[in-house]
């Protein structure tokens, strides 16, 4: 099959929705950690990491031969909720690896296998046990494609596609969201203000660092702050961790370390190890409320991807080795970044840990410099409202000589669409 006969296809009978082919218009046939191959054999370096879902590369090796001893073995691959020793395999690793060692007593509730079903099952639940409907949500936020969990989100391009009202949820700006304004105190106005229109919350569904909303980080200062507003007015606190979360931004949790204890905690995107569709809810017990298939999901027991989490926790969270190699490609990282955001007039660096990017000013240099370095073998995306943040979301495992290897084509990519006034300087 040619190359222009595959195209055909896809423009013949995939949907207009596609997204991610359009930038990087190749058919991958391999992928082994941070490398994809195309048809034609030509090779590159992953910064994207299935947005966050591969943390831990393509096709570990551990994950992937307990995986196909789970199939050959003729082990349960569909199961619903029943119990089987996969799902029991999984709770137990998870319970002794990543709850007890942080001091940390939730459910796992098993929802839908993406992000967005994890979130629609904790806004349902914060409106089911405090009685309330308004959710609190943030400017910049991303929190899923379905109805309840695009009313959160705010990209206006994404909430076209509802066709319809998105309502339930309020705005409020994130922190650092409009300059030289205090965004902790203006909610706290907000909600103190009997006139302001908002009705009391349910609960305050925030990203610890937005991924698709240009990498803005939150200070502990502004979660605790967040988390003790919450309290005071009977409000839940919902803690988007589906991108950040599982090593990204270097703890198994992204808010670790911070003196927060969200009430209620979507999961996804990696937290299968391996790319394979797995989402749950972390859920403070005593909100644990729900009548039987109350909520449920006819997918919420993927075994094949509670066989690679279970591995994935066994392999890289037994201990704390895991986590101080992520630190310290972050830290390599931040420097690297910080390098050739020098080469931008007014570029910044943006997000924390291995969740990093540079804000170039706007969208067409982004898009541009992506393009760029697509053309030399390295996939990277942008973010951000207007498209304006090069993202770099490597596999937490990319080899060290790769790594640099991959920032070195983009520092060159910027380097040709830097500014000329920049040129010029030097």
């Amino acid at each position: 099959m040619t190359d222009g006969s595959m195209t055909d296809i896809y423009e013949r009978r995939e949907s207009e929705a596609r997204s991610y082919c359009r930038a990087f218009p190749v058919s991958f046939t391999k992928a082994q950690n941070a490398t994809l191959t195309d048809s034609a054999g030509r090779e590159y370096t992953d910064f994207l990491a299935g947005c966050s879902s591969l943390n831990y590369g393509h096709n570990d090796g551990d994950m992937k031969a307990a995986l196909m001893e789970h199939i050959m073995a003729d082990g349960v691959a569909h199961g619903l909720d029943m119990h089987t020793t996969a799902k029991e395999d999984f709770l137990n690793a998870f319970e002794r690896i990543v709850l007890e060692p942080r001091g940390m007593d939730y459910k796992f509730m098993f929802t839908g296998p993406t992000g967005t079903n994890a979130v629609e099952a904790a806004m349902k639940l914060a409106r089911k046990t405090t009685g309330r409907e308004t959710i609190v949500a943030f400017t910049n936020g991303f929190h899923g494609m379905t109805m309840g969990a695009l009313a959160a989100t705010g990209n206006a391009g994404k909430r076209g596609g509802a066709g319809m009202a998105l309502s339930g949820v309020v705005r409020m700006p994130f922190e650092g969201a409009m300059e030289g304004v205090d965004s902790l105190s203006l909610i706290r106005e907000m909600l103190a203000n009997p006139s302001s229109g908002i009705d009391a919350p349910a609960a305050f569904l925030i990203e610890p660092v937005q991924g698709e909303g240009g990498l803005n980080a939150a200070s502990a200062e502004f979660l605790k702050g967040l988390q003790e507003l919450a309290r005071e007015h009977g409000a839940l606190v919902i803690m988007d961790d589906i991108q950040s979360g599982i090593g990204r931004t270097g703890p198994f949790f992204s808010f670790e370390g911070m003196g927060v204890q969200p009430d209620l905690i979507p999961l996804a995107k990696s937290l299968s190890g391996m790319g394979l569709p797995f989402a749950g809810l972390l859920i403070r017990p005593d909100l644990d409320v729900w009548k039987p298939a109350e909520h449920n999901g006819t997918f919420r027991g993927n075994n094949h991807a509670f066989v690679t989490a279970r591995v994935a926790l066994e392999k890289f969270w037994a201990d704390d080795q895991f986590q101080k190699q992520t630190e310290a490609k972050s830290a390599f990282l931040t420097e690297r970044l910080s390098k050739i955001a020098s080469h931008i007039p007014g570029a910044s660096l943006k997000g924390r840990g291995m969740m990093q990017g540079i804000d170039v000013g706007c969208g067409e240099m982004a898009a541009a410099v992506c393009a760029t370095c697509f053309q030399h073998g390295l996939i990277i995306e942008t973010s951000g409202a207007h498209d304006e943040v090069v993202k770099v979301l490597a596999p937490l495992t990319i080899p060290q000589a790769q790594f640099a290897k991959g920032l070195d084509v983009l520092e060159a990519a910027v380097q040709v669409h830097r500014p000329a006034t920049k040129i010029a300087a030097e």
